[in-house]
C-alpha cells in the first residue's frame, strides 16, 4: 500500500465524517489487497483495479459508517449484511465501528469463506459469517439489517422481514433507480414504512447514490 493510497482513504473518511484512526486505515488496505488476491481465483468482484476499489468499494461503505452510528447512537448493535459478496459493506462497518456485532450472509460458499478468512487475518471478533441463501436464515432478530447490491427494495424487504428485531429496521444503499423501487414497495406491501432518505456523496465516485430507511409498519 502507498501513501497516496492512505492519504486518498482518510481524507475521503473525513469527508464522509468517519475520520480513520491508523489501525483502521491498516485493516481497511490490508482487506482491499485480500479482495485483490482472492479476487485471483474466486469471483469476488468484477472491480479488478486496487485503486478503484479505494473508491468504489471501500469509501462507498464508509458512507454509511455516519448515518448508521447517529441511528444507533454507538449502541452495540446486530446488523446483518444481506448478500454481502466480498463483504460490502459489512467488513467495513466491523473495522470501523467495533460496538456493531456483524454477520455477513451470502448464499455463495467461497464468498463466506473468504469473509471468516478476513475475519481471522484482521482480528475481527465482531465479524462473522454464514453461507445461506437469507430467506432460509434464522437467527434470533437483527436491529439493522443492511444491503449493498442484493435486491429490489421490494425483494430485499420480504426476504428479510423474518430476521428484523421488533424494534429494527432496514437500511438499503440505492442508486437512481430508488424512485422507481420506491413505488414498486408501495403497491407491493403498504406495511413497510419509509422512515427517511438521505444522499449520499461518495468522493471520487461520481455517482448517485442514497440510504433508504425502512421499518415494518405497526
Amino acid at each position: 500500500m502507498s501513501q497516496a493510497e492512505r492519504d486518498t482513504l482518510r481524507q475521503g473518511a473525513e469527508s464522509l465524517g468517519c475520520p480513520l484512526d491508523d489501525g483502521q486505515l491498516d485493516r481497511l488496505l490490508a482487506y482491499r489487497d485480500l479482495i485483490a488476491r482472492w479476487n485471483q481465483v474466486y469471483n469476488l468482484t468484477a472491480v479488478r483495479d486496487p485503486a478503484q476499489m479505494l473508491t468504489q468499494h471501500l469509501l462507498d461503505s464508509l458512507a454509511i459508517v455516519t448515518p448508521l452510528r447517529a441511528h444507533t447512537g454507538g449502541a452495540a448493535t446486530r446488523v446483518l449484511d444481506v448478500g454481502s459478496g466480498g463483504g460490502l459493506p459489512g467488513v467495513v462497518l466491523a473495522i470501523t465501528a467495533p460496538e456493531l456485532q456483524v454477520v455477513c450472509v451470502d448464499a455463495v460458499a467461497k464468498k463466506a469463506t473468504f469473509i471468516r478468512q478476513v475475519a481471522a487475518e484482521l482480528g475481527l471478533p465482531n465479524l462473522q459469517a454464514r453461507h445461506s441463501r437469507v430467506e432460509q436464515l434464522r437467527e434470533p432478530g437483527f436491529d439493522v439489517i443492511t444491503s449493498r447490491a442484493f435486491a429490489s427494495l421490494v425483494d430485499f424487504t420480504t426476504l428479510t422481514r423474518h430476521l428484523i428485531a421488533p424494534q429494527g429496521c432496514w437500511l438499503a444503499m440505492k442508486g437512481p433507480q430508488v424512485e422507481a423501487e420506491l413505488a414498486e414497495l408501495a403497491d407491493a406491501d403498504p406495511t413497510v414504512q419509509v422512515l427517511a432518505r438521505e444522499p449520499l456523496e461518495v468522493p471520487g465516485l461520481g455517482a448517485q447514490r442514497c440510504l433508504v430507511w425502512l421499518r415494518p409498519a405497526g
